[in-house]
């Protein structure tokens, strides 16, 4: 089997913070050997989540075998996503935005047990639902976990007891609290008048830029496709937007 040298787009901070990471579970586990240093599951890992190389090559390319290459993605995901913030502590954050906006999508998956309850009528595909959350600039602010329904109130919730103007797509009609939406035709309104239609194309011009946060987030290329069990989406995300945080964190000095 042939290999050859990648790149991962991503700063040497991001690497050493995930590598700290890992050398303090090690420390605290002791005793135990590895097979790779720190730092190379460091660079495996994010190697899985920034460019969505599969198991089986990162094993070939690290010169470990598949189990040990997948045990190392797991360890290092898990040690993320334990310090991911939760939507309580991302309100204080939230609360400072001039206003927000707040958009959904479909993380497609191929191994899915439960096939109706992951299934999105929408996208014809099976997946998890996360939703983003998105300053006025479109930089991500946060991201919900793996959801099988369309929508829920957690988000709309903290918008609201945050007091933030939030703008969101038809998706979230009814949704009340802070979330504004635009008019949609229905039974008792098959036609928009001219001011609803003006009113909607500004709405969709402010929410256009929430969609530089979902690409942002599907930039982490292992997001294309998972292949693990849904219930793994939730931490694959959260340790997604920790490192974004830190990338980013770095990339504003």
């Amino acid at each position: 089997m042939l290999s050859y040298p990648s790149a991962v787009a991503l700063s040497s901070r991001t690497l050493n913070h995930l590598a700290d990471l890992i050398r303090a579970e090690r420390a605290r586990r002791q005793g135990r050997w590895w097979r790779l240093d720190a730092g190379r599951q460091a660079l495996l890992a994010l190697a899985h989540l920034r460019n969505g190389d599969t198991i089986t090559r990162l094993a070939c390319g690290f010169t470990v075998s598949v189990t040990t290459a997948w045990r190392y993605v797991r360890e290092a995901v898990d040690l993320l996503a334990a310090h991911a913030e939760d939507l309580n502590a991302a309100t204080r954050r939230i609360g400072r935005l001039a206003y927000a906006i707040l958009d959904g999508t479909l993380v497609p998956m191929d191994r899915v047990a439960d096939q109706r309850s992951y299934f999105s009528g929408h996208h014809k595909r099976h997946g998890v639902n996360v939703q983003v959350i998105a300053d006025c600039a479109g930089r991500l602010v946060w991201a919900s976990p793996g959801l099988t329904a369309a929508r829920t109130h957690g988000p709309i919730e903290a918008l609201t007891s945050a007091n933030v103007m939030t703008f969101a797509d038809k998706a979230y009609q009814g949704a009340g609290g802070s979330v504004h939406t635009p008019f949609k035709r229905h039974r008792h309104r098959p036609r928009l008048s001219r001011r609803q239609k003006t009113v909607n194309r500004h709405h969709a011009k402010i929410r256009a830029v929430g969609e530089r946060a979902v690409a942002t987030l599907k930039g982490w290329k292992v997001l294309a496709k998972l292949r693990c069990c849904p219930r793994r989406a939730t931490a694959i995300v959260q340790a997604i937007l920790v490192l974004h945080h830190v990338q980013t964190s770095r990339d504003s000095r």
